[in-house]
């Protein structure tokens, strides 16, 4: 099985060409190349897949082999990958994601994608369609107890769900034992991601973030705009901001007009490998 690493401001996922190759069982194939030292070691697998109804469809598994519905990064690694690759000449995409269309414009320089502008979709923030079971129309700076703490949560759903917590210092947040206790908190029936965000201006977020199946990582591209939404949501910041990840930064912006997240980063390739199998 042919298959390319790939990583968007640090979070690398394992990515598959299923254009041309069939994967048969993509949940345990997730488990098994992810692992570190028996696998290829990434935060998941992603496959490129035809679509009828788009440019080309994504699939994405968590480390753990549970299915995302939708990664920024990963949708950015993609516009890389399908241009620097020949698949395509178009510099705008659409792509079919289980969050449903996602449109990508990939920047060139020099024959080669610089950044992808990723239109993130609207933020979901009824409870129900996040989902978290919680009352009411939004789910903000809500109390919670987790790992013996108690922090304050706002809910935002990006295709995937997220719980966004505003800290003095995320270098100094213990994001292992909160994130995996807030990750697998009843509350959250399909489980959550977590950030922990520092509002370092109202144009300026810093976060850290534990996603679901795959622990920390180095970004997280719907965990950023949730992160925006969210401050947003509470007055921390205005609708355009830098986001500073551990991995590096993002332009994230939420359009008043038509209440879509825009996205725009990097994607870099790592190395084009095989996969033996066990």
């Amino acid at each position: 099985m042919r298959f390319t690493k790939m990583h968007g401001l640090g979070n690398d996922y394992v990515y598959i060409d299923a254009l041309e190759q069939e994967v048969r069982d993509p949940p345990a194939l997730a488990i098994a190349m992810s692992r570190p030292h028996f696998g290829v070691h990434a935060d998941g697998l992603v496959l490129i897949e035809a679509s009828a109804t788009d440019d080309f469809a994504m699939r994405m598994f968590n480390a753990d082999g549970s299915e995302a519905g939708m990664c920024g990064n990963a949708a950015r690694c993609i516009g890389k990958y399908v241009y620097d690759r020949g698949i395509t000449r178009k510099t705008r995409l659409t792509l079919a994601t289980r969050a449903g269309r996602r449109t990508l414009e990939l920047d060139v320089e020099g024959g080669r994608v610089a950044r992808v502008r990723v239109d993130m979709g609207e933020p979901a923030l009824a409870p129900a369609r996040i989902p978290v079971g919680l009352p009411g129309k939004r789910a903000v700076g809500v109390p919670l107890e987790a790992a013996g703490r108690s922090v304050r949560i706002t809910c935002v759903g990006m295709g995937n769900p997220h719980a966004v917590i505003f800290v003095d210092d995320p270098s100094a947040t213990d994001v292992a034992t909160i994130g995996a206790a807030i990750e697998n908190h009843a509350l959250f029936p399909e489980r959550t991601n977590v950030e922990f965000v520092r509002v370092a201006r109202r144009d300026l977020l810093e976060m850290r973030v534990w996603e679901r199946g795959s622990g920390e990582t180095l970004a997280c591209g719907t965990g950023a705009a949730a992160a925006l939404v969210a401050a947003v949501l509470e007055d921390r910041a205005d609708r355009a901001a830098r986001i500073r990840l551990a991995g590096g930064e993002l332009q994230v912006s939420w359009d008043a007009g038509d209440n879509r997240v825009y996205q725009t980063g990097p994607a870099a390739f790592v190395f084009d490998g095989v996969w033996l199998g066990d």
